[in-house]
């Protein structure tokens, strides 16, 4: 297997350490604009396998050049990268793999990928990604969905939640800040769908408390549009509940709804004597610095799937628990393990034949899932089925 590799940051050295040590993969092209992140990413690596180039990824012609040389390519950049290098690859006649949200516009290369006999898997990493093949397999074992509540977090663990927010970067803060403010979410209430504004994300209203074995109390709020989610499993019609949700450490939400609402968030430059910036911007750079990892400090990543409703005429709960933590040993951090690990994953299934449909797919429908997750148990990843009493 031949792949390339865009982006060499948190998730993208995950992906490399995952490929380079696959006794299937012999080569991988790792390219990214920063020689010294990508220089990170390869080191302690079997150099071998290698090829690492810096690359400005806005230059079509020279990631078309690279693409010649490679069977697929797997792209860890910020998402605005995605469609693009996706219309790319299809044009340069290679498979394509992200961890990204699936967009509108890229059902348009449906046909086209499908035609050419290539596949174009979206949504491949934690969340979106291991939790929509967690609920794949959940809503399977329903005869009818009534509930369907996906909940995904990356924090740190109590030990390592030593300042005042309780959170450290895992995921690229600027999409994380991006999200608190710009992206609404919708959730399925009394069987109807209901929008949950930025403004409203962090309120009381909105969030909810869980208490999950083992690591204690979690907040959770709104994210992301379930009822995408509800079509493509195609449970839509009986769905009574349902959300999408991010988890934090109590005190998160409370904090960001005042952050969000007093425009801390906001992405438009203000004049402040002679500097201009934008709000979000300094939240950013003022706030990074003080939320990295140590080296000894441990993350969680965590995905919680649990769908209510009926199995051969009797009330069913069916509750599906994925939980992670860094290997100090590699340093990785379980976010950039349970994302970087599943995107290389998912690449090297595609190129094996385990993943054989053509066209834009969806891991909740696309995926075997049995051969995914004991890829994922070699690696030390593991869901387990919860027992829950029968309602």
């Amino acid at each position: 297997m031949r792949i390339l590799l865009l982006g060499a940051g948190l998730q993208g050295k995950a992906a490399l350490h995952d490929l380079v040590n696959s006794k299937a993969v012999t080569k991988v092209i790792a390219a990214d604009a920063d020689t010294k992140q990508l220089d990170a990413a390869a080191q302690e690596l079997p150099l071998g396998k290698i090829t690492a180039t810096t690359l400005d990824a806005c230059d079509h012609d020279q990631v078309a050049l690279l693409m010649q040389e490679v069977q697929a390519v797997v792209v860890m950049l910020p998402p605005a990268f995605g469609f693009p290098i996706a219309q790319l690859a299809i044009n340069c006649g290679i498979h394509y793999v992200d961890a990204y949200y699936t967009s509108p516009e890229h059902q348009d290369l449906d046909a086209k990928a499908a035609d050419r006999g290539l596949s174009v898997l979206t949504e491949f990493g934690l969340d979106p990604g291991i939790d929509l093949l967690l609920a794949g397999q959940a809503v399977s074992e329903l005869d009818q969905v009534k509930q369907l509540d996906i909940y995904g977090a990356g924090i740190p663990d109590q030990e390592s939640a030593n300042n005042p927010l309780k959170y450290k970067i895992s995921w690229s803060f600027a999409s994380v800040l991006q999200g608190y403010r710009d992206r609404p979410a919708r959730i399925v209430c009394n069987g109807k769908p209901v929008d949950v504004p930025p403004e409203e994300i962090f309120s009381k209203t909105s969030i909810r408390t869980l208490n999950l074995e083992n690591i204690g109390l979690l907040e959770a709020y709104p994210s992301e549009d379930v009822t995408t989610t509800l079509d493509v499993l195609g449970v839509t019609e009986n769905v009574h509940t349902a959300g999408r949700y991010s988890m934090r450490w109590p005190g998160h939400c409370a904090f960001w709804d005042k952050m969000v609402n007093l425009g801390f968030l906001d992405h438009h430059s203000t004049g402040t004597g002679d500097l201009s910036i934008s709000p979000r911007q300094f939240v950013h750079d003022l706030l990074s610095p003080q939320l990295q990892y140590e080296d000894e400090e441990s993350d969680l990543a965590i995905v919680r799937v649990d769908a209510r409703g009926i199995k051969n005429g009797r009330s069913t709960r069916i509750l599906y628990e994925l939980i992670d933590r860094r290997d100090l040993e590699t340093g990785l951090l379980a976010m950039q393990r349970t994302v970087g690990f599943t995107a290389s994953i998912g690449v090297q299934m595609i190129l094996r034949g385990d993943i054989n449909k053509r066209g834009v797919l969806s891991p909740a429908k696309d995926v075997p899932r049995d051969i995914f997750f004991s890829e994922l148990r070699k690696r030390g990843i593991v869901a387990i089925r919860r027992h829950v009493p029968t309602e």
